[in-house]
């Protein structure tokens, strides 16, 4: 039981169906379900049932605006300036197809700790001549917020920072990132998609020209509702050449000449948008806003910080942040044969995932107990002791 005054967070468990029988510890991952998003998905198919296609005009063309403001809200962006995208790379190259590279300034700064997808889109990007700038990581896996200020120079277009690295759950300090990209005149693009939702985040107050995110995750909203957060101030003066007729003034006018942009973020959208994703990813927004972010990264807090007093107790070796102010929400253990014993949890309902180089991951979330996180510790340390799994298990395609 909670004695700090956050005991109420655990009212919300009965709202996550999959808790009552498995112990969750993998929202880094993919957020618990909440109940409610059965029966939104059930009101997406009656519309569709009972009003067919004039669900359209009725709120699905705008709904992209409806659930980018909620977004809003949660990141601290203002309304109108957050779009919706089907996963976080294509939210990043629609940002990027706003920018030409031109001979003194072809560069982009990324992170050889970002997330690989958002390193492959950028690499095939300098078949367009884009010159790209990896910093690269410490031996734990951590970047330097100096090493990336150094890479940034007068050529430097934009910088691609991750908020959080997924692999560590390490805290990057943006602002002198940012402050020093702007000083020379580049972009930047914050990739959130591992602290929105379990970290308070202020789009505005951190001065980013681009946020993506998804609900994935923390938001607990499934796949298919990533966003893209841009600059007020900046929003107008971008045309992205990755677009569609979302982003189109007058779509319906079905004229085939230059597209007139919308004024709000629906101008950096393209095609028709995912709308059964959307239903999908709006109650677990409301929970996380009914919550509050403030109260779940104190909750966090506390409880990435009982997973590391137990791993030290266990001798379980973990590259995660000792510094509670550089930690999000997940916690990387690496005892011997990680990933076999990351797949014997999971076989006893505990849920985790793992990771080359750091082990298995446990990310708890507001919705979870320090009863769980003791019992999730105790059995990774009784397979661990009498190697109850199977060495010889094959391999597959999707390691979590």
């Amino acid at each position: 039981m909670d004695t700090d005054g956050l005991d109420d967070i655990g009212s919300w468990r009965g709202e996550f169906p999959i808790l009552a029988h498995t112990v969750y510890m993998i929202s880094n991952s993919l957020g618990a379900m909440p109940a409610a998003a059965a029966d939104s998905l059930a009101d997406y198919a009656r519309t569709w049932a009972t009003r067919g296609v004039r669900a359209w005009e009725e709120r699905w063309w705008e709904m992209s605006r409806e659930i980018g403001d909620t977004i809003g809200a949660v990141i601290g962006a203002p309304a109108g300036s957050v779009s919706m995208h089907a996963n976080v790379t294509t939210a990043t190259a629609v940002a990027l197809s706003c920018l030409q590279p031109r001979p003194d300034r072809n560069r982009i700064v990324c992170l050889e700790s970002d997330f690989p997808s958002i390193i492959y889109l950028l690499r095939e990007m300098q078949s367009l001549g884009w010159e790209l700038v990896i910093v690269p990581a410490e031996p734990d896996f951590s970047v330097r917020a100096d090493r990336v200020v150094d890479a940034i120079d007068d050529r430097t277009a934009l910088v691609h920072l991750s908020h959080v690295l997924f692999k560590t759950s390490f805290i990057m300090e943006a602002a002198p990132i940012v402050a020093a990209a702007h000083a020379r005149g580049a972009l930047v693009l914050l990739d959130g998609y591992q602290s929105a939702g379990i970290i308070p985040v202020d789009v505005a107050g951190l001065g980013v020209d681009f946020f993506t995110g998804g609900c994935l995750k923390w938001l607990c909203g499934g796949p298919g509702a990533a966003f893209l957060a841009t600059r007020p101030d900046l929003l107008p003066t971008l045309r992205p050449r990755f677009t569609g007729w979302l982003a189109h003034r007058a779509p319906f006018a079905f004229d085939t000449g230059p597209l007139e942009p919308r004024d709000d973020a629906m101008r950096m959208m393209g095609g028709t948008p995912p709308i059964a994703a959307y239903y999908a990813s709006l109650p677990g927004l409301q929970i996380i806003t009914n919550v509050g972010v403030d109260r779940i990264r104190a909750k966090s807090t506390r409880m990435t910080a009982r997973v590391l007093e137990l791993a030290d107790r266990h001798g379980f070796p973990s590259i995660a942040p000792r510094k509670p102010e550089r930690l999000a929400g997940t916690v990387a253990v690496n005892p011997p044969d990680a990933l076999q014993v990351s797949r014997a949890l999971k076989a006893r309902d505990f849920l985790v995932d793992y990771r080359p180089g750091v082990g298995i991951r446990i990310s708890p979330h507001f919705y979870n107990t320090m009863d769980e996180i003791d019992r999730t510790m105790a059995t990774l340390a009784e397979i661990v002791e009498r190697k109850a799994y199977d060495r010889e298990a094959p391999a597959r395609s999707v390691v979590t």
